[in-house]
């Protein structure tokens, strides 16, 4: 007991943060139960994440799900052993005699700043180290490993690739039983599950990673989603635009883009002695269109929408799903406006974010202003650090007279400017940025932006980028997740599927397929030779909103039997009464 005593006095750990310093004391029994399993083992790092843990390893052969119950038998082996955890200071020379044979230990020992290197020891186990720990092993609750994955040593793709095993952590049992249920809900409504067995999307190896490829399916979704983009841009006083996929070097040299941006670009193609890329965004091209012809005071504000496709290389490592792609439809919009008008825009984009949030029933979320780090002019960010610290307040006074909440997180703004990005969390705990609102005041110069104010003197519009539905590829992913896959009706890739209870009623069926698509309800016959029940069940989990029996009854008085995907029946009426109501549910979007 007296051990475990001084221990605690060394390495003190805040209440607060004793969950995560469980994980991340978890992480290092993990390592220590895979180094006893796999002596011959080089290990990298192993942080506490939410929710629980993960250590990356280079081992001598691929892990198998049926090797995690054997590293969890000796994990637990170590946690009822009640070992402590022992802190050390060690010179760098020392440290790097003890990982000798530890090459990515190596690695972070040459980072370390002064001479002095932390480790922590528990039983035979070194590792290197700044915790805190608990006091000893015992202390580490109830836990699970629950998976394997590839992951770049320090997620950089020319790096080896290791193994990472992941695992989860709670202080009880009964805690621990409670998450894992939820996984299995989270395993259901997987986007990328989901996407495969509604026949979305695919990707293939042929046409590259990360480059999607939408089936009719989301092709439908993708065209009802663009179509409430243009009605609401067209409500919020926003004008379309077009643009090209490819443009030469010297715009993206203009716009900043190169060089801030190109680690994110793909390679240029040279023609005729001139180098074109791929365009990564819009903008470059709204601002040309912009300054198409002279402005006036009484023009602005310009707001240029366009839902433009673009295509940034983002590395092996980190391509997701939808949720990181190389090819993306984004839905993008730049409003050029005066400096009294910019509070007003930059909140009505916020509201505009609000009411598309309303429609998707997103009611889990955040919004983060990201501002510059005054290390970075001229190198991440543009060097002005006046208009850094005048845009950043500008954004914060128009958040603030709206009464808009945010948090501030510095050294994370676009390198042209402070923005608002919206974090989501979707319905298996997954967070990422949805909508962005950007402050641009350095393109007005690198373009020669201006307008003539009301005192007849040129002056430069302030520039706001602004993405409230992110991108299609984004989007759809998140509201896969968010849905389970059930989408509303109006959003539904198939809205009604009529079902012939026999060979005799498809004649019929395919009469009604043709009402409803004069009317613009995207519908099918399922003409298969298969029993009723069966087709039924296939409807529901292709999640068809609704299903519609055709049988004897119903062809003669020209009524349906209405089956909703939730299982529910509604008693027969006609096919008229059905019609009118579908049409008003998808016209209200409800």
């Amino acid at each position: 007991m007296r051990l475990r005593a001084i221990v605690a006095i060394i390495n003190p750990v805040n209440k607060a943060d004793k969950l995560e310093t469980m994980r991340h004391s978890a992480s290092h029994v993990m390592a220590g139960a895979v180094l006893s399993l796999f002596p011959d083992a080089r290990f990298g790092i192993g942080p506490a994440i939410e929710d629980g843990f993960y250590y990356d390893f280079d081992l001598p052969r691929s892990l198998t799900p049926e090797d995690l119950p054997v590293i969890e038998e000796r994990m637990r082996e170590i946690i009822k052993a009640d070992l402590p955890f022992r802190h050390r200071e060690l010179p760098r020379d020392a440290a790097r005699k003890l990982f000798a044979a530890q090459p990515f230990k190596l690695e972070l020992l040459d980072e370390i700043a002064d001479d002095k290197a932390g480790v922590y020891e528990q039983g035979d186990f070194v590792d290197l180290c700044r915790g805190p720990h608990v006091a000893s092993t015992g202390e580490i609750g109830a836990f699970k490993l629950t998976g394997i994955a590839g992951a770049y040593w320090r997620g950089d793709e020319h790096n080896a690739m290791l193994q990472r095993i992941y695992g989860v952590a709670f202080k009880s049992q009964p805690e621990l039983e409670e998450h894992l249920a939820r996984l299995e809900e989270a395993k259901k409504r997987d986007h990328r599950k989901l996407g495969r067995e509604l026949e979305i999307y695919m990707f293939d190896d042929e046409v590259g990673p990360g480059l999607p490829l939408w089936l009719p399916r989301g092709g439908a979704i993708i065209e009802e989603i663009e179509k409430l983009a243009k009605e609401m841009e067209f409500k919020y006083g926003y004008v379309r635009v077009r643009t090209p996929h490819i443009t030469k070097e010297d715009l993206f040299k203009r716009s900043g883009h190169l060089p801030y941006y190109a680690d994110s670009m793909y390679p240029p193609m040279e023609l005729e002695g001139v180098k074109y890329y791929v365009k990564p965004m819009n903008c470059p091209m709204h601002h040309k269109i912009f300054s198409s012809r002279s402005r006036s005071y009484r023009d602005l504000p310009v707001r240029i929408a366009e839902y433009g496709e673009c295509y940034r290389y983002e590395k092996s490592g980190e391509l997701f799903g939808l949720m990181r792609v190389r090819s993306m439809q984004m839905n993008d919009a730049h409003i050029y406006c005066s400096e009294d008008q910019f509070e007003q825009e930059f909140a009505s984009v916020v509201f505009l974010y609000l009411e598309y949030f309303k429609i998707f029933n997103i009611t889990e979320y955040y919004m983060r202003l990201s501002t510059h780090h005054p290390s970075g002019l001229g190198k991440k960010y543009v060097g002005n650090g006046a208009m850094w610290l005048k845009t950043e307040d500008m954004v914060r006074q128009a958040m603030k007279k709206n009464n808009i909440t945010y948090d501030e997180v510095p050294d994370e703004a676009a390198f042209y400017g402070p923005k608002i990005d919206v974090q989501v969390k979707s319905a298996i705990g997954r967070e990422f940025t949805l909508a962005t609102n950007q402050v641009d005041f350095s393109q007005s110069e690198s373009f020669d932006l201006k307008f003539i104010n009301r005192e007849g003197k040129e002056e430069r519009p302030l520039i706001i980028h602004r993405a409230p539905l992110s991108t299609h590829e984004r989007l759809i992913g998140f509201l896969l997740e968010h849905y389970g896959g059930a989408f509303p009706t109006w959003l539904a890739p198939v809205q009604v599927r009529l079902v012939p209870v026999a060979d005799r009623h498809i004649g019929h069926a395919r009469g009604l397929e043709a009402e409803l698509k004069g009317r613009g309800i995207r519908a099918e016959v399922d003409d298969r030779s298969e029993r009723m029940n069966l087709k039924i069940r296939q409807a529901q989990m292709d999640k068809v909103p609704y299903m519609l029996v055709i049988g004897d009854k119903e062809a003669a008085d020209n009524s349906v039997s209405v089956r909703r995907r939730s299982g529910e029946q509604v008693p027969p009426q006609p096919f008229a009464a059905f019609l009118a109501s579908l049409s008003e549910e998808i016209a209200a979007k409800a």
